[in-house]
């Protein structure tokens, strides 16, 4: 089966999931297969989640489950410092002598108790073209959770996929298992978008490769962690960019620039997490940029805004990174919300006067933006908007085989 793979990748060198977003809460999904026989598993999509979790309560059937046992090799890399013991079993999340971790829910920023366990995973292979066979990772580490830590999510989802820096995140493991780079791509749409792990080309019809017109910037590690629950001492599994600045429409905004920095504490600086429907700011970053836009958007006698391929003819944000010529502007496809036929609003939100992190972009601000995230680098590449290069994120081609 090994072999087999090995073959298959080269031809297929990465692999591919869709996502789609839930209109009622804003979270986007991803779905793929999981237990013997194959069940297809719904899951919210956690950027800087840690790993997998699963609700194992209801309906978790495998003949291929795995709890991972005390002091086991598959503890360690878990992070799983604990050991729990269950005397209502066996079966899945109720197992004597097993790992235990505490899986957060990130939307509630809620976490319980699970079991750390393995179970089979198959996904499609792709070419960045075209889907291709199905390839399985046969011990996919994850967490055995419980129902009530599904609270808050969308309807019909059975737990959360973390793709942070963490050794059992998806990135990471799916990188072991196919032997390619830990690096994977997100291309989110308000419809159906695609996420690959591995290298490109990502294609989107009509033949556009959004893999040529990346920008990159250094990602950053905060040595605190933001995650509901943590060991002692863990770094933060998301993802943090450099913001030094931000211009609206190419004028500077005065802010607290101390704000932009991660303190000693883990407080301050910018991530992406598209758990946060929309861009959230510091509360006098978001009073500076709001203030900003309005009185750009009045020298122009905006009243009524006119749509371009770009979305609205509004002023544009730019957040301003490592120099002044790397720079991620948002046009107006992503900053602003239809919220009726007659009122469109700039789709940022006050995050309030202490947050832990100053900047976080969120999954608006994202969409029809390809993002790609380099772990062995520590590097983000985005793109502009494929609007502008007459794409979207929902235009990868799921239905033809190669």
């Amino acid at each position: 089966m090994a072999s087999l793979q090995y073959l298959l990748f080269l031809l297929f060198f990465a692999v591919v999931v869709p996502v789609s977003k839930d209109t009622s809460t804003l979270q986007y999904l991803t779905i793929f297969n999981q237990r013997t026989p194959f069940v297809p598993i719904r899951v919210v999509v956690d950027l800087g989640g840690r790993y997998l979790w699963v609700d194992c309560e209801r309906d978790y059937v495998s003949s291929t489950y795995h709890p991972a046992r005390c002091g086991s090799a598959q503890c360690s890399p878990a992070g799983a410092n604990e050991c729990g013991d269950c005397f209502d079993g066996p079966r899945p999340r109720c197992n004597n002598n097993t790992c235990v971790v505490e899986p957060g829910n990130t939307v509630t920023n809620t976490a319980g108790p699970g079991e750390v366990a393995q179970d089979v995973v198959s996904l499609q292979s792709t070419n960045g073209r075209n889907p291709g066979r199905v390839v399985t990772v046969p011990r996919f580490l994850f967490a055995c959770a419980p129902t009530s830590l599904l609270q808050g999510l969308a309807n019909g989802v059975v737990g959360m996929a973390g793709f942070g820096r963490h050794r059992i995140g998806l990135p990471s493991q799916f990188s072991a298992a196919f032997s390619f780079r830990r690096k994977f791509s997100i291309c989110l749409s308000s419809a159906n978008g695609v996420i690959f792990f591995g290298d490109g080309p990502y294609v989107f019809l009509p033949g556009v490769d959004a893999l040529e017109s990346l920008t990159f910037t250094p990602l950053f590690i905060n040595p605190i962690s933001t995650a509901p629950s943590f060991p002692l001492g863990e770094p933060s599994a998301e993802y943090f960019i450099g913001v030094k600045s931000i211009k609206v429409n190419e004028k500077p905004v005065s802010l607290n620039t101390t704000l932009l920095s991660i303190n000693s504490e883990g407080v301050g600086g910018t991530k992406i997490s598209i758990v946060n429907p929309y861009t959230t700011l510091e509360a006098s970053i978001f009073k500076a940029v709001t203030e900003a836009f309005i009185n750009k958007a009045a020298a122009r006698n905006i009243t009524r805004v006119a749509g371009t391929r770009l979305g609205a003819a509004v002023p544009s944000i730019d957040l301003v990174l490592q120099n002044e010529n790397t720079f991620w502007r948002i046009f107006g496809a992503n900053s602003m919300v239809k919220v009726s036929r007659e009122v469109t609003c700039l789709g940022f939100v006050n995050g309030g006067s202490n947050p832990q992190t100053s900047i976080v972009i969120g999954g608006y601000q994202l969409e029809d933006t390809f993002l790609q995230f380099d772990l062995a680098t520590s590097r983000l590449g985005f793109s502009s908007t494929l609007l502008g290069r007459q794409t979207t994120c929902a235009n990868f081609n799921f239905t033809s085989n190669a």
